[in-house]
């Protein structure tokens, strides 16, 4: 019996000594194929400088102050202007047709737009299209960008 068991004891140190070694090599491997990986991305955009590509980044930066390259373009509304009285301000009001969550019906709902008319150009009735715009004070949010068809 004592020999069984001296067999079956140099046998699991053995068997053990193997797991670790077949263990540690695979991990060195695959720590080293890391930070080689993680060296030659640091490396390789620094190496190849293009110069072409930066031109081209610039003329697109350039281009995108204006509206329509923008990667979320602003909205367009067309409304009529319901009141003039204030100055450099219009009050447009956006009819919106709806589908009804329910019944399906199409129903017509109505917003109110305060839009900025810097030149105080449009005049009530008229037919204008305003676009989204910063903040400019409290209620805001709009600017003119042309009167579609003028009031008779």
């Amino acid at each position: 019996m004592s020999d069984e068991t001296t067999n079956d004891n140099t046998n699991d140190s053995t068997n053990d000594t193997a797991v670790a070694t077949s263990d540690d090599t695979t991990t060195s491997s695959a720590a080293e194929t890391e930070v080689e990986t993680e060296v030659q991305a640091r490396v390789e955009p620094r190496v190849e400088p293009k110069a072409e590509p930066k031109a081209a980044e610039k003329v697109v930066a350039s281009d995108e102050a204006t509206d329509d390259t923008r990667t979320n373009p602003r909205k367009v509304r067309e409304g009529i202007v319901v009141s003039d009285k204030m100055d450099s301000t219009l009050v447009v009001a956006v009819n919106e047709r709806v589908r009804h969550a329910r019944y399906g019906k199409t129903v017509q709902r109505t917003k109110k737009l305060y839009v900025h008319d810097e030149k105080n150009e449009a005049k009530v009735g008229d037919k204008v299209r305003v676009q989204e715009t910063r903040p400019l004070s409290k209620l805001k949010r709009w600017r003119l960008t042309e009167i579609v068809e003028r009031a008779r």
